[in-house]
């Protein structure tokens, strides 16, 4: 009997795997041509900055993490970034944006700089999330005038165990072996066939996923086709993994902080959040007893962190600064 269906049965595999391609390519070509047409081209004394920016309002710089791109920023944007005139630029090697000889967090500090000066924004508040950490807290550094508010999301930080990094489970590291690669198809269909371990590797634990509302779950979805095509963004997660974190002069930060980490963040940006908070003074640190690295189901909450302190910012501008650090309660 096996015989008699072992044609058939292998007649039906192609043919699903024919379809399962041909929707991939069909998804893919759509991904692309959003890419390709949603950003703009700055042409600064930095050099070519791509960025794209929506809203009104006071200007806030979001910087994404890592294999992300302008794109990535305006998702994240479309949760904490409301009421605000967003610019989300694209970091070295990401998308359009190129790889100069220096690809330092300082001089993609000061390309961020330069797109501000290109649009004719004074100061902007400054977001940096996960990997866009580093060029946000250089931002503080060296364009200290430029700052209103520094906000670091799960943040990419040193800290002297340099402890972080992807999760060390095989599931993670099959994925991380995707996107090194640059696999866009086999990344497109493990989120699919196997999401749990695309979630994992996102630094989420796949039961806090699993778990969560269907709108958080498809943010979750969002995030991870933000990822795509991985081809465009694979110099970029390069250059990241290139990236050595050393110590900040962090004391010398004046911009009010605010940074937020997850006690189960499987990328472990916890302990160099509150190494980062203890040394810049009046930083609050808050932490999510919850949401990973994606901070899932925790939306509501960062919003309201994020308007606490730049309400507090705009009502009394000159006590910006606290005399000491504080680390918020759970939530």
């Amino acid at each position: 009997m096996f015989r008699k269906l072992a044609p058939i049965l292998a007649t039906a595999a192609s043919a699903a795997g024919l379809i399962t391609y041909r929707r991939y390519r069909n998804e893919i070509r759509s991904i692309r041509e959003a890419v390709e047409r949603g950003s703009t081209i700055a042409e600064t004394a930095s050099g070519d900055i791509e960025y794209a920016e929506t809203g009104d309002g006071e200007p806030m710089l979001v910087i994404h993490g890592a294999g992300g791109g302008y794109d990535q920023g305006l998702l994240i944007a479309s949760d904490f970034g409301q009421d605000h005139r967003v610019i989300a630029p694209s970091r070295f090697g990401y998308l359009k944006a190129a790889v100069p000889e220096d690809y330092s967090p300082a001089a993609q500090a000061d390309s961020h700089a330069a797109l501000l000066d290109f649009l004719g924004i004074e100061r902007a508040i400054i977001v940096g999330v996960s990997a866009g950490a580093p060029s946000a807290i250089e931002m503080a550094l060296r364009h200290p005038e430029r700052v209103s508010a520094l906000i670091l999301l799960v943040p990419r930080t040193y800290h002297p165990t340099q402890s972080i990094g992807a999760d060390e489970s095989v599931p993670s590291q099959t994925v991380l072996r995707l996107i090194e690669s640059s696999a866009d198809f086999l990344f497109w269909l493990a989120a699919r066939v196997t999401r749990a371990s695309v979630v994992r590797f996102l630094g989420v634990p796949p039961e806090v996923e699993a778990s969560a509302s269907k709108q958080d779950r498809d943010r979750v979805t969002k995030v991870i086709e933000s990822i795509l095509p991985l081809s465009e963004r694979v110099r970029g997660i390069e250059l990241d993994g290139l990236t050595e974190m050393s110590p900040w002069p962090l004391e010398r930060i004046t911009a009010p902080t605010l940074i937020i980490s997850a006690e189960d963040d499987l990328y472990k940006t916890l302990p160099g959040a509150r190494f980062t908070a203890e040394r810049i003074r009046g930083a609050e640190l808050h932490v999510l007893k919850s949401g990973g690295h994606l901070m899932v189901g925790q939306t509501a909450k960062v919003n309201k962190l994020m308007r606490q302190i730049l309400e507090r910012r705009r009502a009394n501008p000159a006590d910006g600064v606290r005399a000491s650090a504080q680390e918020l309660e759970p939530a």
